[in-house]
């Protein structure tokens, strides 16, 4: 895959990530609207974060992390590929069904593990009435999961990356129904997962059999590749898996303080939206391609595509984070701040929202180093990588708690993110030249900072000069629509002075995206 060829696989992964993640904030306006912070929204979060916590270890993660290399090999290779993704697929969902007869069991234990703030309270027990209906969403999205993998190992990523956008189309169509009919919200938008997971593994899996591989339901067989394959997941799965597990810690450490578990859930639902866009897209294309480099030795073509990747990355996340720790609260304000949400929720969730941007670029950047290792199938360097951060996070999250209250879990989870990107870094610098970023990724990086805290220095003086527009109720939509506007091009105007990006080269990819589309 050419480097002009991985962004513009970049970019199309990145718009179907787009797409969700703008419905997604849709979703999130209809949630604060519908049903505010406090406790029914509270016992949704905790809820909905068991099956997407377990689906960061069957499917994203750990399996991905697994499949994808060992799948490109053979497909590559031509060693059967049909029989190795047949096999996988037998195996995830034994897996998974066992995960899932095992979480309808125990739910009680399961929501008292990450919320045991909510025991003797009205809380408790609605999150465990919503987990029975949310957690067996976790076997459609992990087998999607598969699917998934090998539409992206064949280089068709438009499929698995639209299928995100249905769960946002079916819960605001569900919200809004259910507004409009009078019923309970919360209810309609539990019910309504389910049937989404379901509409998601439909698509992927028919997009699948039309790109030539014909899998169905089997009995699992611990064939020696499967054996391989476990070897390789399971390290992975805390590796890949971090970022939710730092979640719910921070959830446990907030979930005895009203309304806290729900501001926190909606700052980091904001600051996903670049993670997602950005860090998704950059991981899922980079992963194969760094595979077949390394497999036929292009340890030049290796190195520039991590840098590409790289850079690509810090292009829309260094000038996200400035703006979400300079102007967070007109972003909440005007995106969030109407129906159940006040003002006392606002300024809360702003400030989690400032904190969490700090943390974003790491974020970023570990979607960017991570596939280092998956790609020679080394999942116990990030294991261990994971550990220490998880151990940073839990520490700070408690630690803090005394001196900083409900916001020390979101503290925790940017420090945390900090250290892995650290540890990725340095054990990354062991493996050769082929997995260090190139003198130009540095100078633009260099730039691309100087641009963003520009950019940030103007957007704060305009917000100054502008607070009163967003009082008005008939002026705040403009007046933020304005100060995004001007924050993009006051980015990209100081990006062209300082060189930390040519526009012919973005020109060049978004003419090159419709490549990937299939």
């Amino acid at each position: 895959m050419k480097p002009i060829r991985l962004l513009s696989g970049f970019m199309t992964v990145g718009f179907w990530t787009l797409a969700s993640r703008i419905l997604g904030f849709l979703r999130e306006i209809l949630i604060a609207a519908f049903i505010g912070p406090g406790p029914l929204l509270d016992a949704f979060v905790v809820a909905f974060r068991l099956p997407n916590l377990f689906r960061r270890f069957f499917a994203e993660g750990a399996f991905n992390a697994a499949f994808v290399p060992q799948f490109s090999k053979r497909l590559e290779s031509g060693e059967d590929p049909q029989g190795f993704a047949q096999e996988a697929f037998n195996l995830l969902g034994a897996a998974v069904l066992a995960l899932v007869a095992l979480g309808m069991i125990f739910m009680p234990a399961l929501v008292w593990a990450t919320a045991s703030g909510f025991q003797g309270t009205e809380r408790f027990d609605l999150a465990v009435g919503f987990g029975y209906i949310v957690f067996p969403y976790i076997l459609c999205m992990s087998l999607a999961a598969l699917f998934s993998g090998v539409l992206n190992s064949t280089g068709r990523f438009a499929a698995a990356a639209a299928a995100p956008v249905l769960l946002n189309i079916f819960a605001c169509s569900a919200m809004v129904l259910g507004a409009a009919l009078g019923g309970e919200v919360t209810l309609w938008l539990v019910w309504t997962i389910p049937f989404a997971g379901v509409a998601q593994l439909a698509l992927v899996w028919r997009a699948t059999s039309r790109a030539g591989f014909h899998l169905r339901p089997g009995l699992p067989r611990l064939s020696p590749a499967m054996g391989h394959l476990m070897r390789v997941a399971l390290p992975a799965a805390l590796a890949m898996g971090v970022t939710q597990v730092n979640l719910v810690v921070g959830q446990l450490v907030a979930s005895d303080i009203e309304n806290a578990v729900s501001w926190l859930f909606i700052a980091d639902r904001l600051y996903q939206l670049p993670l997602g866009v950005i860090g998704i897209a950059v991981g899922i294309v980079l992963l194969p391609d760094l595979t077949r480099r390394l497999r036929s030795g292009d340890d030049s073509g290796a190195r520039q595509a991590l840098s590409r990747a790289g850079e690509f990355s810090l292009l829309f996340t260094l000038p996200s984070a400035v703006a979400f720790m300079v102007v967070p609260v007109p972003l909440i304000s005007v995106l969030y701040e109407r129906g159940a949400t006040g003002a006392e929720d606002v300024a809360a969730i702003a400030l989690a929202v400032a904190i969490y941007g700090a943390g974003l670029p790491a974020f970023i950047l570990q979607k960017v180093l991570q596939p280092l290792y998956f790609a020679r199938e080394d999942t116990r360097s990030p294991f261990r990588y994971a550990l220490v951060a998880m151990v940073v996070n839990a520490a700070l999250a408690f630690g803090l708690k005394p001196v900083f209250g409900w916001i020390a879990p979101a503290i925790a989870a940017s420090a945390a993110g900090w250290a892995m990107v650290a540890l990725l870094w340095l054990g990354a610098g062991r493996m050769g030249d082929a997995a260090r970023f190139d003198s130009r990724f540095y100078s633009r990086v260099l730039r691309i900072g100087l641009a963003s805290l520009v950019m940030g220095a103007l957007l704060y003086l305009g917000y100054g000069a502008t607070t009163w527009l967003f009082t008005l109720p008939s002026w705040r939509y403009l007046a933020l629509f304005g100060l995004i506007l001007s924050g993009g091009v006051i980015f990209f105007a100081a990006g062209q002075v300082f060189g930390a990006f040519y526009l012919s080269e973005l020109k060049s990819s978004l003419r090159r995206s419709a490549d990937n589309s299939g």
